[in-house]
């Protein structure tokens, strides 16, 4: 089974399924072929973090290829405007945006690095099987419907700025219109489609030591970046125990690293004693609030206000498992919606504008140094049973993937409920110590416990404007399966093999 918010990259990983390939392999097709199928959220320009659980290994490995500052970026590599941001994050505004969007926004693609340590290690399959679906999509493109001009148009006024990416996703000056009846036409993404069928060939480390690398680096140089060759040659992704909790005779296995893992952590910690009845209610959910804000409070005291708050923080999550019982769970991510919204003229790769996760004040516990790593908020999690893995779950949404994936994580563990349940129930989102966002259809006494407590929005569950993270997850019990992706993201899909 394989689930992801883009229902056609799903399908390619259950391709590799049925071609005789593992969780791993097909984690890894479905993650390349997103590249096409979903730019806003991920691509071979962005970074990431895995769980993988192998059937019949006591444990889980996190899977690190997280955002890493370029050897050039110094603290003091932008100037300041003066003014606070009022758009993306509560921190000092930088001169022509330069750290939010365009050439100087790039962290290291770390991404494929991931993907080539993952399948190099633990694939079964070739390369070239498990590159093959991402290469289709590629030279199909992808679709124009209205979801998708939707998220163009979201970014158009910054992709129009830079050549390659104006010339793919705005022709004529504008995003497309999609068709009122009959099918939508393709995006071209460039030489998306010519990179990837290289990586088949080559291996995916060519893309920083060999032709591609090489391509990328004169990428780099045509639209003024400070990333290098040499950026990419030391490029390695990082294997990592995860970190365990124990919780209700279940191991709950979270990412090592600078992620929400340790946050998460004490709200488990916070949540280990508070009575619970058979169903979420009133008192649980403002125990829920109050240990959420209380472990936010704790994770921001050492960043101040320099951690990205969640307004644009644009990600994808899927989940997957095989017939073995192999589960994996990963998270990546662009940044902002179609990060920095340049796409490389000679590569087609969309690149990360990871620098954002930086505080651009010198002398800030998260200020920009060369080769560092800033604190990201994914949060990928498999949760085991005797050693076996039986849940594999995350969400997109930046600061609001933890409050997501702690609820379907109760839901399910705590109050019994199938996936479904879990993922159709109304949710609370806290994203910093200071207020709740409370969904619309939570019964009256829950709002009201809530706003006892302090400051409350009740907002509704939609697709535009998202006022909440993007879960999915898979259950694997007594050999029956279960998936269930966002159920509020029309591209979404929970798709198992036949």
């Amino acid at each position: 089974m394989v689930v992801s918010q883009s229902a056609d990259a799903a399908m390619a990983g259950v391709a590799i399924l049925d071609a005789g390939g593992n969780a791993i392999d097909a984690a890894v097709g479905t993650a390349l072929a997103l590249a096409t199928t979903e730019p806003w959220n991920s691509g071979l320009g962005g970074i990431g973090f895995a769980l993988v659980h192998r059937a019949g290994q006591a444990s889980a490995e996190t899977v690190d290829f997280g955002p890493v500052a370029p050897a050039a970026l110094q603290p003091d590599a932008f100037q300041l405007t003066g003014r606070m941001t009022n758009d993306l994050f509560a921190w000092p505004e930088v001169v022509g945006n330069a750290n939010i969007h365009g050439p100087h926004s790039f962290t290291i693609p770390s991404a494929v690095a991931g993907y080539a340590h993952m399948h190099g290690r633990w694939g079964v399959l070739p390369l070239s099987d498990v590159i093959a679906p991402a290469i289709a999509l590629a030279r199909r493109g992808l679709s124009q419907d209205w979801f998708t001009t939707l998220k163009v148009a979201s970014s158009a006024s910054v992709l129009k700025l830079y050549e390659e990416s104006a010339a793919i996703y705005l022709p004529g000056g504008l995003p497309p219109v999609p068709p009122y009846q009959g099918s939508p036409g393709y995006f071209r993404q460039g030489n998306l489609a010519e990179t990837l069928e290289r990586l088949s060939h080559a291996g995916l480390r060519d893309f920083y030591e060999g032709d591609v690398a090489a391509t990328l680096a004169a990428d780099f140089k045509t639209v003024g970046a400070l990333l290098t060759a040499e950026d990419l040659r030391r490029c390695e992704a990082r294997i990592l125990p995860a970190t365990t909790v124990e919780w209700g005779g279940r191991s709950i296995q979270l990412p090592t690293g600078l992620t929400a893992g340790p946050t998460f952590t004490r709200v488990l910690e916070g949540m280990r004693d508070v009575p619970r009845g058979a169903a979420p209610d009133a008192a649980w959910f403002a125990a829920l609030a109050r240990v959420m804000k209380d472990a936010y409070a704790e994770r921001l005291a050492g960043l101040g206000e320099s951690e990205p708050k969640a307004a644009e923080s644009c990600t994808t999550h899927l989940s997957v498992c095989d017939a073995d019982g192999t589960m994996v769970a990963m998270t990546t991510t662009l940044l902002s919606s179609m990060g920095s919204r340049v796409v490389l003229p000679g590569s087609g790769v969309l690149m990360n504008n990871g620098v954002m996760w930086f505080d651009p004040r010198p002398g800030q516990p998260n200020s920009a140094a060369p080769g560092k790593r800033p604190l990201t908020n994914m949060l990928p999690v498999i949760v085991s049973k005797a050693g076996a893995p039986m849940i594999a779950a995350g969400a997109s949404g930046g600061r609001r993937i933890m409050a997501a994936v702690a609820q379907m994580l109760a839901f399910t563990l705590d109050f019994g409920m199938v996936p479904s349940a879990a993922a159709h129930h109304p949710r609370i989102d806290v994203s910093d110590p200071g207020s709740v966002n409370a969904d619309s259809r939570l019964p009256a006494e829950v709002l009201a416990a809530l706003q006892a407590d302090g400051a409350v929005d009740v907002v509704q569950h939609s697709v535009v404007p998202v006022n909440f993270a993007c879960p999915n997850l898979i259950h694997q019990q007594g050999g029956e399966r279960t998936g269930i992706s966002d159920v509020m993201s029309p591209w979404s899909a929970a798709i198992a093999q036949a």
